[in-house]
């Protein structure tokens, strides 16, 4: 990073591309076998996961179709609902081994381009070998970060759907159910980028910090405040690029073919699909890292760069997380 650590709280919604651009782009060998190795599996498996499922289903539509035109009772019955109870085992079981593919890549990846960032941030040697020796290692933090997630996601939304359901049995149908409906959906997706942001920030408290899971997700709380609003609008910009991405896959790859697109086309869509993600979701990590720092910066907490380095290079034995006592959260003159 060009900028001194107490600059960076005055970067702004544009200066966070701009200093995730400018890393990238001056460690483009590294971050380009990074994109190779682990970015660009991940990609193909959440687009081939799109392309699968358009298929399944597809099927599955059909059988359901040609289901409701069938005599009950008929053999005609009983073959199409053999036909559907396996089509939607299949469709189960791929979406699980897409969960665990996409889960172990998403890791491993975050691990590798945080890792990176740090490096480049304490100015210490960075070559591929050593990140690849190390994201293995980090990844475990991440898993227990990830997990404790899962739980207060499943908690939330656990309660945000028993709290709808108990509002619609008194209110009813009625115009107040309505919007008492309404209410809790906005409330609720408030609340679920709420905890994402602070998630994705957590991520990077868990590699760079020797905190992990729900500490992580703690200290991650109170390091967002201040520039809470700068995180949101960088995730939902992403999300929605990602979503676009998505959505464009799906209409001119996954449904191309019923559309009329020729085999030619498709592959060339899906050719720059594949593009776009793999530099969003590189472009995506850099900048969580960087924010990371942004944050660090505005509450005038200064890692100490040489310990931080020290904790990085990895070379015998596991791998061994910042202690409170090498991460200290120092105070500086502005």
């Amino acid at each position: 990073m060009d900028r001194e650590p107490e600059e960076l709280q005055f970067i702004g919604f544009f200066g966070v591309f701009q200093e995730a651009y400018k890393l990238v782009l001056s460690w483009r060998r590294i971050f380009s076998k990074i994109v190779l190795t682990l970015v660009l599996p991940l990609s193909l498996i959440f687009l081939f996961h799109i392309y699968i499922s358009s298929i399944l289903f597809a099927k599955i539509r059909r059988n359901e179709h040609a289901l409701e035109y069938t005599p009950d009772g008929s053999a005609a019955e009983d073959r199409i609902l053999s036909r559907l109870a396996s089509e939607w085992t299949a469709y189960l079981l791929f979406k699980g081994v897409y969960l665990l593919g996409v889960l172990i890549f998403a890791l491993l990846s975050t691990s590798a381009v945080v890792y990176s960032v740090a490096c480049v941030y304490t100015a210490k040697d960075l070559t591929f070998p050593k990140v690849m020796a190390v994201v293995p290692k980090v990844w475990k933090r991440l898993m227990v970060t990830f997990l404790w997630t899962f739980l207060i996601l499943l908690a939330y939304n656990t309660v945000t759907i028993l709290l709808a359901i108990a509002l619609l049995v008194i209110t009813g149908t009625s115009t107040a159910g309505v919007v008492v409906l309404v209410l809790i959906l906005l409330a609720y997706t408030v609340g679920l980028v709420y905890i994402s942001v602070v998630w994705h920030l957590a991520s990077v408290i868990s590699v760079l910090e020797d905190s992990c899971g729900i500490a992580a997700m703690r200290k991650s709380r109170v390091l967002i405040r201040g520039k809470l609003w700068l995180a949101i609008g960088i995730f939902l910009l992403l999300n929605l690029s990602f979503l676009a991405i998505e959505i464009a896959f799906k209409k001119l790859v996954a449904e191309g073919g019923r559309k009329g697109y020729g085999v030619g086309p498709r592959i060339g869509y899906g050719a720059l699909m594949l593009s776009l993600l793999c530099m969003l979701i590189l472009l995506g990590l850099v900048i969580q890292t960087v924010i990371y720092f942004v944050c660090k910066s505005f509450h005038h907490e200064s890692i100490d760069k040489s310990s931080l380095a020290d904790h990085l290079e990895v070379y015998l034995g596991e791998y061994v997380p910042l202690r409170g006592k090498d991460v200290q959260m120092e105070q500086y003159q502005v």
